[in-house]
């Protein structure tokens, strides 16, 4: 397919693993603002109510740490110094647990959807963004128009709930006119800070529709053609020509190897046109005897003409050739079941080798049994 032909209509196939790889280390992963932003405000929210009286009155205590001591300190640029580091000290100790929590939750935001990943392609800079057409496009695209819908939604969810909290909170706010000054200010705060809390939590109903928009907004790039399938398929497992060229020469090495064994073989045993088996058997080494090569046709002719050559004994035993060839690969010993038929193979060649040098009479052909289970036809 046409590189220009490939419109986002022509992706219909999901990302393949290799596709959803790549994506990641090029620092592609789907990630929501508003997540991150709703772990934020309901961290920060729920700090204030665990550590905020603590941290008021550390604050208090630096404010009348700092504006009531002895007028000759004034004087004292050295003891000026230790009121300032005595401060700060106080204020960092009293802030750790509400920044420790704030650090936190900035972290696990983002992780929370699309995992932990760093990646330097994502901070090199692309020219394409310069590119004013495809600005436009993106202004008009629906990834914009979503994110309109979702900030007026964070808009009308936040005045919403700030409006129910207002409701609900009148008459506590109301009554803080009534009290003295120190009681009306900590009663003040606790109202703010579960107002601020809710709030924070209205960000949730955002994240729940914003979270599954970016994972398919995520998935619907990444979708691949039929085409980009198929190569992406070429280029991991290999092109079919290059692979079936690969087999031959895989094949024609075996079959040279095979060859070489061929003079070691004690009998080839043959169909006698379409199969060939050459077997070698050596009681001090062997259990049973070895199938050395093997082959029907041209392969098969090739084993005899080696064979004659190598005045390797040849016995056409049509039912035993089928059989060793079905039933057993090269290299590996012959079927259990075999034993008995091979037996008497290698038992009749020592009687014929004992015949040609006038020490035996002729002996005759054995009717070599083979299991049915073994049999091809």
């Amino acid at each position: 397919m046409a590189e220009g032909q490939d419109s986002s209509a022509d992706k219909s196939e999901e990302p393949t693993a290799k596709r959803l790889q790549k994506s990641r280390e090029e620092g592609q992963i789907p990630r929501s603002k508003e997540l991150n932003t709703m772990a934020i405000l309901i961290s920060g929210a729920v700090g204030l109510l665990m550590f905020g009286e603590n941290l008021g009155m550390a604050l208090k205590s630096v404010m009348l740490h700092s504006f009531s001591f002895p007028r000759e300190v004034l004087f004292d640029i050295g003891q000026m110094g230790l009121f300032l580091g005595h401060s700060f000290s106080e204020v960092v100790w009293s802030m750790a647990p509400f920044l420790t929590i704030l650090l936190v939750a900035s972290i696990l935001g983002p992780v929370g959807l699309g995992g932990w990943l760093f990646s330097t392609k994502a901070l090199a800079p692309k020219f394409s963004r310069l590119n004013p057409v495809e600005g436009i496009k993106r202004m008009f695209a629906l990834k914009s128009l979503v994110e309109l819908v979702k900030s007026i939604a964070k808009v009308g969810v936040v005045v919403t709930v700030a409006l129910l909290m207002l409701n609900a909170y009148t008459a506590e706010l109301l009554a803080v006119g009534a009290e003295s000054v120190i009681p009306a200010m900590g009663h003040a705060l606790d109202i703010l800070v579960w107002i601020v809390f809710w709030l924070a939590c209205s960000m949730v109903v955002i994240a729940v529709v914003d979270v599954p928009f970016q994972l398919y907004d995520h998935n619907k790039k990444l979708k691949m053609t039929k085409q980009e399938v198929k190569d992406e398929y070429k280029d991991t497992e290999g092109k079919p020509e290059v692979k079936q060229k690969i087999r031959q020469l895989q094949m024609e090495m075996a079959q040279r190897r095979m060859m070489q064994d061929v003079p070691q073989a004690d009998v080839v045993i043959t169909n006698p046109t379409h199969f060939s088996v050459a077997l070698k058997y050596d009681g001090d080494t062997m259990a049973a005897p070895v199938v050395l090569a093997k082959g029907g046709d041209e392969i098969a002719l090739k084993i005899r003409e080696i064979a004659n050559e190598h005045k390797i004994e040849i016995v056409q035993a049509p039912p035993l050739a089928r059989s060793i060839y079905y039933n057993s690969e090269v290299g590996d010993e012959i079927p259990s079941g075999l034993y008995v038929a091979v037996a008497q193979i290698l038992a009749y060649i020592f009687q014929l080798r004992r015949y040609r040098s006038g020490a035996n009479p002729k002996p005759q052909m054995p009717d070599f049994p083979i299991p049915d289970d073994l049999k091809h036809d």
